[in-house]
């Protein structure tokens, strides 16, 4: 009963004209930008963060919300039209999406995949309504040493589950740490690592870093393609709802891709990431029917699997960032970073002390996804046309408005050099194969977890065992050390490399 009154509150706040006209808003806007190639959901929260400084925290989080799904929806339809992600987990998508759009199938496979995030997406809500209160009240439990445990957990998951190089992850994880320890002391008050220069002495901004590296990074790295290697099928998109053997086939994969993604979401460092390439192997693991396309040559299950997989994961991967306040992966901490710029504290208190902005955030999930499905499916072809825009006239448009945002944050052009610094930075980390993910979760975690390290040792008196000798505290750094050991075994290794291989 508790659940349908707070389902109930939820719908309430989500049914307002203001937050349904934001849900829309976050909804089209994130698939518009998400339709772009190269833009994903991170690049497009990061470039619109300046943007919900003028708005209340409900409808800023409820709007931010959307465009992270919008844009999930989006990285698809470049996927299967021109073979570029929209985001990293829309990665295997492209295998057998593109194969599809080259047979003259490109209708059936845009209609796969926007049918099966529908259904994942209200499927992870529908997991966060049921499950988020109960970590709630365990979250309560957690002390100082406990929220530190559980961030070194985050941190080596994050790790653990990058694709790519153990080390460069690493390397990203630890310069996030020590980006983040530039500001001011919070005991001493003294300035730390600013150089003498008075806009670091409140850290270096997270809007200008985010959007450095993840957008202007990526629009970089997009210009740098040649041209004539991006094939846009805009006249073969017809016939977009499935045949009813397209159903047939694709439904058991959307229902096992649900699961997958379920599950895997909540996993720090990229759930949805991790779920879209399990899904996958998993279909590809399913017996074939009589005359099924291969995999590879454009099997609908190759789309649809995934698809589910990478939104029920983005779905589930609120309940630790809602609960705790811990990011499982980038576009929570670009959450996280949004809640406190509107003076919310994440973790479990949002539940008690703000009831409505938490199910009410929920709630617009569900609004969101149904928005996204009855919008999408007409204005397909609006957005192939998209596509057709010429990169010289679209990218710079993009990046002036960008420069607009970080101006007015503070109104000083330190923060457009901020993201023009970081738009370097983040193009060298294209180049050197980075991914630069674990960076800003370890820039979101780092002065979380000294302010917890500090606590701890300041009520134990100095005493480190208390990280161990507490029950919950030792028990997630043995969880921790576990996840090293395992990872590091030699068969793990190889299966994880091949795992993260893109075919």
């Amino acid at each position: 009963m508790d659940l349908l009154h707070n389902l109930a509150l939820g719908f309430g706040v989500a049914f307002t004209a203001q937050n349904l006209l934001y849900a829309l808003f976050g909804s089209v806007l994130g698939t518009l930008i998400g339709v772009l190639p190269g833009l994903g959901p991170v690049a497009t929260i990061a470039m619109l963060l300046p943007s919900i400084y003028s708005l209340d925290a409900t409808p800023a989080l409820i709007m931010l919300a959307g465009i992270y799904y919008g844009a999930q929806y989006g990285g698809s339809t470049t996927s299967i039209l021109i073979n570029v992600p929209g985001e990293s987990s829309s990665v295997v998508t492209c295998i057998d999406g593109y194969q599809m759009a080259r047979r003259g199938r490109a209708g059936p496979a845009l209609a796969a995949a926007g049918l099966g995030s529908f259904f994942a997406g209200c499927v992870g809500t529908v997991i966060i309504a049921a499950f988020a209160p109960l970590l709630t009240e365990l979250a309560f439990k957690f002390g100082p040493a406990e929220y530190f445990s559980l961030m070194v957990l985050g941190l080596i998951g994050a790790v653990v589950l990058a694709s790519g190089s153990l080390v460069k992850a690493i390397a990203m994880i630890i310069l996030g740490l020590l980006l983040g320890q530039v500001n001011t002391d919070v005991i001493s008050g003294v300035p730390r690592f600013s150089f003498d220069v008075p806009e670091l002495t409140d850290g270096i901004g997270f809007v200008g870093i985010a959007m450095g590296v993840f957008g202007f990074g990526e629009i970089i790295a997009n210009l740098g393609q040649p041209a004539e290697n991006r094939e846009v099928f805009t006249r073969d998109v017809k016939g977009l709802w499935p045949t009813k053997k397209d159903f047939m086939d694709a439904w058991p994969a959307v229902v096992r891709g649900t699961a997958l993604g379920s599950i895997l979401g909540v996993l720090p460092g990229g759930g949805a990431l991790l779920a879209s390439f399990a899904a996958y192997t998993v279909e590809k693991k399913a017996p074939m029917k009589p005359g099924e396309v291969a995999f590879g040559q454009g099997n609908i299950r190759g789309v649809a699997g995934p698809e589910s997989a990478n939104n029920a994961g983005a779905q589930t991967s609120f309940i630790p960032m809602l609960t705790l306040g811990i990011p499982p992966n980038a576009v929570m901490a670009l959450m996280v970073g949004a809640m406190t710029i509107k003076g919310i504290q994440p973790g479990p208190q949002v539940m008690t002390s703000n009831p409505q902005l938490f199910w009410g955030l929920i709630a617009s999930m569900w609004v969101g996804n149904l928005m996204l499905v009855v919008l999408n499916m007409p204005l397909i072809g609006m957005w192939i046309r998209l596509l057709t825009v010429p990169y010289r006239f679209l990218f710079p448009a993009i990046m002036v408005f960008c420069c607009i945002g970080l101006f007015t944050l503070n109104n000083s052009s330190f923060d457009v050099y901020i993201g023009a610094f970081f738009a370097l930075v983040g193009y060298v980390f294209y180049k050197l194969g980075c991914e630069p993910a674990p960076l800003l979760l370890g820039y979101i975690l780092g002065p979380m977890m000294e302010e917890h390290l500090r606590r701890a040792l300041l009520l134990s008196r100095g005493d480190w065992s208390t990280f161990v000798t507490r029950p919950l505290s030792g028990g997630l750094l043995l969880a921790a050390l576990l996840m090293v050991v395992v990872v590091m075994l030699p068969t793990i290794r190889s299966k994880r490399e091949v795992a993260f291989q893109e075919e």
